[in-house]
C-alpha cells in the first residue's frame, strides 16, 4: 500500500544569537534528518522527551516552518514544492490540532466565526450553509450548537480542544497532525478527547501523526511509533513491539520511566544518568551515548547506521 505520507530526510535548523557585548551564534539542530511514512488511516505516534524536535517534526511536515532540506509527500504530491493553489488544496487534506487550547482560538472571533472562516477561505461552503456544517461539526464532537454564537472565554479547557478539533475537521481532511492534543487537560478530560478521536479516526478513516511524550497515551491510541531523540528517530515499530521489548537504550529508559498503573507490575523506576545534551552542541557519534548503560567505542566515533530487525529498526549498535 503506498503510504499517504512519506518523509525523507527532514532537517530544520535554527540559528540563534546570545551574548553580550560580544554576540555568539549557534546553530540548534531541532531536526536532523527525520524519515517516516503514514498510511491511510494509521494513527502514527512520535514519542520523547521535551526538546527532541517533536513539534518541530509536526509543524515542519505542514510547512507551518520551513524545512532547511528534505522531503515531504502527500499522496504523491510535493509538498515543499508546492505553492498557492496546490499548496492550498495540500493544506486542506493536512490539518493540525494544537497542544494548548487557550492560545489556538482566536478570542476576538465566535465560534462560528471561527468554524466557518476555512470554509470560506477554500470555498467549500458560505452563509447559512456553512453555519449550518459548523453546527453539525460541533454535534460531532459533542458540543452543543449554541456555542456557534459564543467567545472561546466561555469554554473550559476540554470543550476548546473538542472545538479546536471540529476547527480542523471543516476542510474535510484525510490527515490530522495531534500537537500533544491532550497534555493541557485534565486526566478525565483526556480520556473523552482521546475516545473522541479514536471515533473521528473510524468514523471517517483519517490518518495521524500523534505528536505526544506520554507513552501511555500513545500505547493507546497509536499503531506504529517512532522513538525520537535530539533532533533524530532512534527506534520505529509497532506499539506493542516497541513498548513490550525495546530495541534501543533510550527507548526501553523511556518504558521503564512510564508509569504503570498496577501495583503489581509496578517496579522501582529506573536512575537515570545524565541531563539531555544541547541540540546547539549534540556530543559526536551517537547522541545518547553519555546516558547510555550499554555505551561502546563504536558509539562515540560514529552515529550507528539505521538496522532492521522485521519490521522494526533502531539506529543502535546493539540491534
Amino acid at each position: 500500500m503506498t503510504p499517504l505520507l512519506e518523509v525523507d530526510g527532514l532537517v530544520k535548523h535554527f540559528t540563534v544569537t546570545k551574548g553580550f557585548p560580544r554576540p555568539v551564534t549557534t546553530t540548534v539542530r531541532a531536526v536532523d534528518g527525520v524519515s517516516f511514512s503514514v498510511r491511510r488511516g494509521e494513527a502514527y505516534g512520535l514519542v520523547g522527551e521535551s526538546g527532541c524536535g517533536k513539534s518541530t517534526v509536526a509543524r515542519a511536515v505542514l510547512r507551518l516552518i520551513e524545512p532547511d532540506a528534505g522531503t515531504v509527500r502527500f499522496d504523491g504530491a510535493d509538498v515543499r514544492a508546492a505553492r498557492g493553489e496546490a499548496l492550498a488544496r495540500l493544506r486542506q487534506r493536512m490539518q493540525i490540532i494544537f497542544q494548548d487550547p487557550y492560545s489556538s482560538l482566536n478570542p476576538r472571533q465566535t465560534i462560528g466565526q471561527a468554524l466557518t472562516e476555512p470554509m470560506r477561505v477554500h470555498r467549500l461552503a458560505s452563509g447559512r450553509a456553512a453555519r449550518d456544517r459548523a453546527a453539525a461539526l460541533l454535534d460531532e464532537v459533542g458540543m452543543p450548537p449554541s456555542a456557534l454564537d459564543r467567545y472561546p472565554h466561555e469554554f473550559s479547557g476540554g470543550q476548546r480542544q473538542r472545538i479546536g478539533i471540529a476547527r480542523a475537521l471543516t476542510v474535510e481532511p484525510e490527515l490530522l497532525i495531534a500537537d500533544e492534543p491532550v497534555s493541557a487537560l485534565d486526566v478525565s478530560v483526556q480520556a473523552q478527547v482521546l475516545l473522541l478521536l479514536r471515533d473521528l479516526q473510524k468514523r471517517r478513516n483519517l490518518a495521524f501523526v500523534f505528536v505526544s511524550h506520554d507513552l501511555g497515551v500513545v500505547r493507546w491510541f497509536c499503531d506504529r511509533v517512532a522513538v525520537m531523540y535530539l533532533g533524530r528517530i532512534v527506534e520505529e515499530g509497532e506499539v506493542s513491539a516497541v513498548f513490550t521489548e525495546p530495541l534501543h537504550p533510550y527507548a526501553r529508559m523511556l518504558r521503564d520511566a512510564s508509569p504503570v498503573p498496577d501495583p503489581v507490575g509496578r517496579g522501582a523506576l529506573p536512575r537515570i544518568v545524565g541531563e539531555i545534551p544541547s541540540a546547539a552542541n549534540p556530543p559526536s557519534g551517537c547522541h545518547f551515548h553519555p546516558r547510555c548503560p550499554h555505551v561502546q567505542d563504536a558509539c562515540r566515533a560514529a552515529y550507528p547506521s539505521w538496522r532492521r530487525r522485521g519490521e522494526r529498526g533502531a539506529a543502535c549498535v546493539l540491534v
